[in-house]
């Protein structure tokens, strides 16, 4: 049963050098929008193409060139709302963000600042079996990504690749709920799974496409309780912001030091000071940025191109309608439906992919002994050589086929071990491979009778030691499985050295 109790967060206590402190931490998760055109333009979002090869008029910042809103971004928004358990605002406007960057060519960046598209929702963060943390999520709103200044080709000049202008972004704003680094790391990890279900991020940080800003402060005990109880955010300390965090670790990392940070600065009787900083991996630690900036800092307007917002309920309800079974339904379901345990089961269902797979390799077979072998067998070998689900050498059906050669006793285990390394490097049908390279299991108890008769023939001391002490019995098995090259049957094997032993 999950811990669902959802009263206030504990944040991580962190001792100083004069008393003990409170973790506060909040986020800003940015999800590039998974969608072949732009959200305001037809410009393709092609990862690694060619510097400025995928910029439209609009993207550049032409005269006269008007946005266009792209309805499949406004469904993918919404869609990751519904998967979210979150409102969606059937009226949401856009407004401009006024800052000068080189890499932003109008000068604004078009977001949503007062009417979002995605209200209140939430997300429930596996700290591990039975265990599940609440995290509230203020809000979803679209907007439009910058480009990308590049510092390190030229000594003496700098280079702008507009190619990711425009790309729709969602922005996944959280309350201040998360504990702890771990957690922090695992809200993020949590949010990709979803939206991975859900086909409305990739979430490849390695690209960019998910990118957090982390927001963090610490605070005397008992004033998270107080902040929770009132709303007041004068309750917290003053946050500072570690943009662009591309790393589940490296979120762990700029999440400890930040703290320590902090709490440095207040005992040494300082003042934290509100700010956008960086973290840098190779030092480990953060350094400042700028002076973080409020909304009125960014002049923001309503967007005087583009007209309010506005969806019909119908289409919510249709874009509902074909939402799939999501990761922790899906957990559910396995550990109910197929006996396994939660642990199992949340490493089945980490990528939809898997999950598929294994329901695939399971059906109409045991469950927990399919689980067994694609956790154990198939995912460590793909680890092994550095291979996801989707580029696996053995199919389900072939997975499968091993499966149903054990269930019949036509194969031991260890048979069965020798059977998927040549299936994974050589392909091929599971039974075919048995039949044609005599790999199948000795059942005949009156073969496996007569080499256990010549093996305790043999060994006439070890005979009398294991009528001494019977645990060593395991020596006469372990003489008649090679002595047959691991095909006899191992429950056959044990009953019979028993019966002659005794």
């Amino acid at each position: 049963m999950l811990d669902l109790t959802f009263d206030a967060p504990k944040p991580k206590v962190i001792s100083g050098a004069k008393e003990d402190w409170e973790l506060v931490i909040g986020m800003e998760v940015h999800a590039q929008v998974s969608s072949k055109a732009k959200l305001f333009s037809g410009a393709s979002t092609q990862f690694g193409a060619e510097p400025n090869s995928n910029v439209s008029f609009v993207d550049a910042g032409m005269p006269g060139m008007l946005p266009v809103i792209n309805e499949f971004c406004v469904a993918q928004a919404v869609r990751t709302g519904l998967g979210l358990k979150a409102e969606i605002h059937l009226r949401s406007a856009f407004d401009r963000k006024n800052y000068f960057y080189p890499d932003l060519p109008q000068g604004y960046q078009i977001s949503q600042l007062y009417h979002p598209i995605v209200g209140e929702g939430e997300v429930l963060v596996d700290m591990g079996p039975g265990v599940a943390r609440r995290v509230r999520i203020e809000r979803i709103h679209l907007e439009q990504d910058a480009g990308k200044s590049i510092h390190d080709m030229d000594p003496n000049m700098s280079f702008v690749d507009l190619n990711r202008t425009g790309v729709a972004l969602m922005e996944i704003v959280s309350r201040p709920d998360i504990r702890g680094p771990e957690e922090a790391a695992a809200y993020v990890a949590k949010l990709r799974q979803i939206m991975r279900y859900l086909g409305t991020c990739d979430g490849n940080m390695q690209n960019g496409n998910l990118r957090a800003d982390v927001n963090v402060s610490v605070c005397r005990p008992g004033d998270y309780e107080r902040y929770w109880e009132t709303q007041d955010f004068s309750h917290l300390g003053t946050r500072c912001e570690i943009k662009n965090m591309n790393s589940m670790r490296f979120i762990q990392q700029a999440i400890e030091y930040e703290a320590r940070r902090q709490i440095a600065v207040l005992e040494d009787g300082g003042s934290i000071v509100q700010e956008t900083r960086l973290y840098d991996p190779d030092k480990g630690e953060t350094r400042s940025m700028r002076s973080k900036e409020e909304a009125h800092d960014y002049r923001y307007f309503p967007c005087p191109d583009l007209l309010p917002l506005e969806i019909e309920q119908a289409w919510v309800d249709d874009i509902a309608g074909t939402l799939p079974e999501l990761p922790d339904e899906k957990k559910a379901r396995f550990v109910n439906d197929f006996g396994m345990t939660e642990y199992d089961a949340s490493v089945l269902t980490a990528e939809a992919e898997s999950a598929a797979y294994f329901e695939e390799v399971a059906k109409g077979r045991d469950g927990k002994l399919a689980a067994n072998w694609v956790i154990n067998e198939l995912f460590g070998r793909l680890k092994k050589d550095d291979l996801d689900i989707t580029r696996s050498p053995v199919s389900a059906q072939q997975l499968g086929g091993i499966i149903d050669l054990i269930s019949k006793g036509d194969i031991s285990g260890k048979i069965a071990k020798d059977l998927f390394e040549i299936v994974f490097s050589e392909g091929g049908d599971p039974a075919e491979i048995v039949e044609s390279r005599g790999m199948k299991q000795v059942t005949d108890t009156g073969e496996i009778e007569k080499v256990v008769d010549e093996i305790i023939e043999a060994n006439p001391a070890q005979v009398e030691k294991a009528k001494q002490n019977p645990k060593l019995a395991g020596w006469f098995v372990g003489q008649v499985m090679k002595a047959t090259g691991g095909k006899a049957n191992p429950k056959a094997v044990n009953e019979i050295v028993a019966k002659k032993l005794t």
